[in-house]
């Protein structure tokens, strides 16, 4: 008996983890439940807003969390501008004139600082804000593990060199994520993420005019599609000319970018080579456009773990006042 109400004492939270180890690595849903009760529900309103204003902002603020991460973890070093200690990591290839949502997490931390002064991360906004975009748009809502602690500085090498490319081959694109401590599901579940959003012109030239270096278009892709894709994106100029990642339901999160690809239609090379050069990779691609709920739970966890890459926490790091600069950097 007395056992039984030793258990009672210990919090059911502080239970799980002793008997299954942190799953999340520290990270835990309930981190501000006492500290700043109302935080995810003001997180969840003000991208609700914004997402009503301009559906494409959902897949900005999902992006946002994967380039956050896939850079010295989740640490919102991403969102620090230049400064005299800063080489900012909006300047890196990948992001320059291309990640956006910045406003949106400013206005998210406006309201949380109001509400609850230095005590939610940056870092933990931009995993509830890609959360709930994916939610918003039609996809699945999973429980966001909290407790993230924001970075003290940024990498713009780690960002040019770490998060994949759109025309990276596939061993390179699994590479990057297995550094991550992801694997191949996590490519091809996290990819889905492209069931949303736009992609610029510069990012699939290649594919529509010289693939392999003789000047002929990618043999995998449609060649209707790819002669639509060349009216907008020309040999020179237009490089910030924008398509749909999923040209067939493009604000909403379904599995549609999996049957694009099988009808081959991805937009981006490493879209299509999901298909083309991997059967492990092909066999879930397949498995996706079959069933949008694997899709999605695969998806769900895929987040976690993605959301889970080395975060700060305890004392490391601080709680950015401004998600623009460190707090020492007036």
């Amino acid at each position: 008996m007395g056992c039984v109400v030793l258990l009672c004492l210990v919090s059911p939270l502080l239970l799980a983890s002793a008997i299954h180890g942190h799953p999340w690595g520290g990270l835990f849903p309930q981190f501000y439940d006492h500290s700043c009760p109302k935080a995810k529900e003001i997180v969840q309103s003000i991208v609700a807003q914004a997402v009503a204003k301009e559906t494409r902002m959902a897949a900005s603020l999902v992006r946002l969390h994967f380039h956050d991460c896939f850079v010295k973890g989740c640490d919102a070093s991403v969102l620090l501008d230049n400064s005299s200690s800063i080489v900012s990591e909006k300047g890196s290839n990948p992001n320059k004139n291309s990640l956006r949502g910045f406003g949106v997490v400013d206005q998210i931390k406006a309201a949380l600082e109001a509400a609850c002064p230095g005590t939610v991360s940056c870092a933990d906004i931009l995993a509830l804000a890609a959360r709930d975009s994916t939610a918003l748009v039609g996809g699945p809502y999973w429980d966001v593990p909290l407790g993230r602690r924001d970075s003290l500085g940024a990498s713009i090498q780690g960002s040019n060199n770490d998060i994949p490319a759109p025309n990276n081959t596939l061993p390179t694109i699994i590479t990057k994520f297995k550094r991550q401590g992801l694997n191949v599901v996590d490519v091809v579940a996290l990819s889905g993420g492209h069931t949303i959003g736009m992609s610029r012109c510069t990012s699939f030239r290649q594919r529509l005019y010289n693939q392999t270096g003789n000047g002929m278009a990618d043999s995998t892709l449609d060649v209707s599609y790819a002669a639509q894709l060349r009216q907008g994106c020309p040999r020179s100029g237009g490089d910030n000319n924008l398509f749909p990642l999923d040209f067939v339901t493009p604000a909403k999160f379904d599995n549609f970018y999996y049957k694009n690809i099988l009808a081959g239609k991805g937009l981006l090379s490493s879209d299509e080579v999901l298909l083309t050069k991997s059967a492990e990779t092909a066999a879930l691609v397949k498995a996706y456009a079959a069933d949008v709920n694997l899709f999605f739970q695969h998806f769900a966890q895929s987040m976690v773990n993605m959301g889970n890459i080395s975060p700060l926490t305890g004392s490391q790091g601080e709680i950015r006042k401004n998600c623009r600069r460190l707090n020492n950097d007036h």
